[in-house]
Parts: C-alpha cells; structure tokens; sequence
C-alpha cells in the first residue's frame, strides 16, 4: 500500500515488566531479575517514549515465545501523543520475530482505533531493533491521516 507521509523517530524503552506464562522445559535463565525459558511463552508490558516526527508514549502488550532460533511475537501498542504533528492515540500491532539478539517487526496501525487528531490514521511502521541500546532504537511510520 502507498502512504502520503513517512514519520522517523526513535524509541526508548521507559520500563519492561516480563513474566512467564508457560514454561514447557522447566528449564531457562535468569537476566536482571527475570526468568527467561529456554521454551516457552513470556507476557510483558512495557512503555516506550519515541521522540522525532513521533513524541510520545507507547505502551504495549506482549506475548512472546522463546525457543532456539526464530520465535515468534505479537504485540498491540497504544501510543499517545503526536505523529507529523497531528495529536491523539493509535493503535499499532506488531508480528514479530527474535532471535539471541536481534528482532524482525512489522508493525500496522489498526484502523479505526485513533482518537483526535490520530482518527483516521493509516500506515506501517518498521521498528529496527538489533541488540541492546541505551541510545535507542529507530522506527519509520509511512502513514496517511
């Protein structure tokens, strides 16, 4: 689909709250404080604050699964703020993928879940996430509102 604008910010990650929801081994490892399967499902909640042509908060809705090499992820954002200018929320869906340390998302805003400004948004977005970055992580929105 062709969009009329595309939106480059970059995300941080505010706070992540992770906890098991199947563990199918019994087995896995510890990182800061969290228990990761080695197979499994995790649920987590996390807040972003992007800053660029989009300035807010997202919080999003995680459920992932952890396995050796590519394991899926979908997740449901509810951002707040402004994109291009326009003010309001959205709604933004993630299907993705992780590995050790590097994640594949495709994100899609979901019609018909925007409020003021944001009502009639439109679009994908690419997050591009590959390790860890205190700096930040990059995400472009192409989107019509």
């Amino acid at each position: 689909m062709t969009y009329e604008k595309q939106a480059v910010a970059t995300f941080q990650v505010a706070s992540w709250e992770e906890s098991v929801v199947e563990d199918i081994d019994g087995s896995g490892s510890e990182m800061n404080g969290v228990y990761y399967p080695d197979r499994g499902i995790t649920r987590a909640t996390v807040r972003y604050t992007y800053a660029g042509d989009m300035e807010g908060e997202g919080v999003v809705q995680y459920l992932m699964t952890y396995k050796p090499g590519d394991a899926p992820i979908l997740a449901v954002e509810r951002f707040t703020g402004s994109i291009g200018g326009h003010e309001g929320t959205c709604v933004i869906l993630h299907r993705a993928s992780h590995d050790a340390m590097t994640v594949t998302d495709a994100a899609e805003v979901v019609e018909g879940m925007g409020t003021g400004g944001l009502e009639t948004l439109r679009g994908e977005g690419t997050p591009e996430v590959d390790g860890h970055s205190d700096e930040g992580y990059r995400f472009v929105l192409r989107y019509t509102v």
